[in-house]
Parts: C-alpha cells; sequence; structure tokens
C-alpha cells in the first residue's frame, strides 16, 4: 500500500568528508567521501521505508553534484525536480572528530545552488500524488528567499489538502535564534505536524515547561506536536492529551541523522495510519536503528529491517 504514497520535500544536499583520523583538521589528510544533508537523509528514510518520495533541490554542475544526484537516484528517490547550476559549486562540509568522541562540522555552502531556486520554479505538477510535504528549518536558514518559495510549497500544499511536517532542525551556525524564530512563527500557523527536539522548541518558544510548550503550539493551530527525545523516546499531543513511547536500547555508534530518520518514520506512520502508540513506537525504531551504523544516512533502515526490529526489541546485526 505505501508504494503509492507520495512525500514531497525541499532541500539542500552536501557531500561530507569525514575524516579517517582524530584530532584538529588542519592535521587530517585523508577523508572519506559521504554524502549527506537533512532533506536528503529525510527522502532516503522515506523511500527505504517504501514510500514514492519527490526531492526539490538544486545541486552544482559538478563532479560532486553527479554524485549526489546518481546516489539519490539509486535510493529510488524522484530527481524530476533537480537541476544542475552553473558557476556555483555543490555544498560541502568536512567533520572533525576528537579521540573523545566530540567534534565540528565546517561548512562550504555559501553560496549554496540551491539558493538559485525560486518561486516560479515551484509548480502545482509537483504535487501530482503527494499526501505529506516535509521542510526543515536548515533549507530556511540557507537563503532568505528560500521562506518565499517554501511559502508557495506550503500554499499549494494546503489548497491541495496536503498535509504539512516541519523539523525546526535548528544550524545555529547559519543563522541567529531570533531570526530563526521569527521565521519559524511566519511558517508554524500552516503546518499540520510539527516534529521537533524537546530542546529545539524551548529554544524556539523560549518556554521550559512542557505545560508553557503546549500553550504556545497549540496558538498557531498544529494539530501534531511530536516532541523527540533521543533514547528517551519520544511524545506526540494530539487533541488534547500527550501519548508517549520510550526508546528503544541499543548502544548508539553514530547519532547523526537519527532526527531525520524519525522524522522519516513518523510520516510513514501517518500515511498508513497508525494509532498513536504504534506510530511513535514506528519512528522511535527508525531512528534506533540509524544511530546503530556510522554515518548520516547509511543506518536508515528498510521496513522489513524496522518491522522485525521493534517486534523482537533488539538491534538486527547488519
Amino acid at each position: 500500500m505505501s508504494k503509492e504514497l507520495g512525500v514531497l520535500t525541499i532541500g539542500d544536499a552536501m557531500i561530507t568528508m569525514n575524516p579517517k583520523t582524530t584530532g584538529p583538521l588542519r592535521y587530517v589528510d585523508q577523508f572519506e567521501r559521504k554524502v549527506g544533508g537533512a532533506e536528503l537523509n529525510f527522502a532516503i528514510g522515506c523511500a527505504r521505508l517504501g514510500l514514492k518520495i519527490k526531492w526539490i533541490s538544486c545541486l552544482g554542475k559538478d563532479e560532486f553534484g553527479k554524485v549526489i544526484y546518481n546516489f539519490a537516484r539509486g535510493e529510488g528517490i524522484d530527481v524530476s525536480a533537480v537541476n544542475f547550476i552553473e558557476g556555483i559549486p555543490t555544498s560541502l562540509n568536512f567533520k572533525e572528530i576528537h579521540a573523545s568522541g566530540a567534534g565540528k562540522t565546517f561548512y562550504y555552502r555559501n553560496p549554496s545552488p540551491i539558493m538559485e531556486l525560486k518561486i516560479d520554479d515551484i509548480s502545482e505538477a509537483m504535487f501530482e500524488g503527494i499526501n505529506v510535504v516535509h521542510l526543515t528549518g536548515v533549507y530556511l536558514a540557507i537563503g532568505e528567499e528560500n521562506l518565499l518559495v517554501a511559502q508557495k510549497i506550503i500554499n499549494l500544499a494546503k489548497q491541495k489538502g496536503v498535509l504539512v511536517s516541519f523539523d525546526p532542525n535548528i544550524r545555529l551556525k547559519l543563522w541567529s535564534i531570533e531570526k530563526a524564530r521569527k521565521v519559524y512563527e511566519t511558517v508554524f500557523p500552516e503546518v499540520d505536524i510539527l516534529l521537533t527536539g524537546l530542546d529545539e522548541i524551548q529554544l524556539i518558544s523560549e518556554k521550559q515547561t512542557i505545560e508553557d510548550l503546549v500553550e504556545y503550539v497549540e496558538k498557531f493551530g498544529i494539530r501534531d506536536f511530536v516532541v523527540k527525545d533521543g533514547e528517551k523516546g519520544s511524545k506526540l499531543y494530539r487533541d488534547g492529551r500527550w501519548t508517549e513511547s520510550p526508546g528503544f536500547e541499543v548502544t548508539p555508534i553514530d547519532t547523526v541523522g537519527a532526527g531525520d530518520g524519525f522524522d522519516a518514520g513518523y510520516v510513514y506512520g501517518i500515511l498508513n495510519n497508525l494509532n498513536e502508540t504504534d506510530l511513535l513506537r514506528f519512528a522511535n525504531g527508525v531512528g534506533a536503528l540509524v544511530t546503530t551504523v556510522t554515518g548520516d544516512n547509511e543506518g536508515l533502515p528498510s521496513l522489513e529491517e524496522v518491522m522485525d526490529f521493534i517486534d523482537n526489541k533488539k538491534v538486527v546485526e547488519r
């Protein structure tokens, strides 16, 4: 059934250079090339779960752009709305990892090719067969005009009765919390599903208690207020009540991409009419599995892997 269910997302993608040794980046001379980006990770997660997923983006007309395009197409993502841009290189990031496991990320994405995507590039035809639109704050942070593009996508979604899912995915290296808050609060009134980390929504709302957070979110008319809380699990506020689901016990190796995986799992559950408890449990399972594999999207599971995992409550050996 899920093969016929369509999702649309928009966002930048990057070549991620992972260091082969730990320590300050200036001493690292070998890297492993990977593909990453929040929205692309989400799209890969959807594709592996069997959803039809269309990704809107722009890539540099260069070798790295071809790497990302071919990778996405190989995952089964609809790349018909991905364009190649002359004169702007494909976005990059380099990771620095210390012996303690802590690290930094250095971005080379200003300008990003996706800044060349304009309002007129968004058409009604892109929404054929689409049931959910998923947006994130990363795309909104990259350039000011991206809000206008996002608003057109949202308006078309609303006209066609398509649900709008949003993950703030705050990137304070790209903009200030004050600017992010202003943009988010412009978008929130049109959002049906808000997928956010507890720390994120506390930062955005300047509220701390659950009661105050609910009051803040309710004023925007958001239907599903979903709080992701890592290994503790997640909870959903809908129709005036909370539903909670504990996290799965796994040994995390790399948490990058877990939130994107959760989002894909949640959207899958919405499209397949899972009840609140099963919805959170499924999304938690996807997020947990992502953390058991190194890489931004290597751990995103297939539907069969998720079902086996949540039924058996143990990590599937890979």
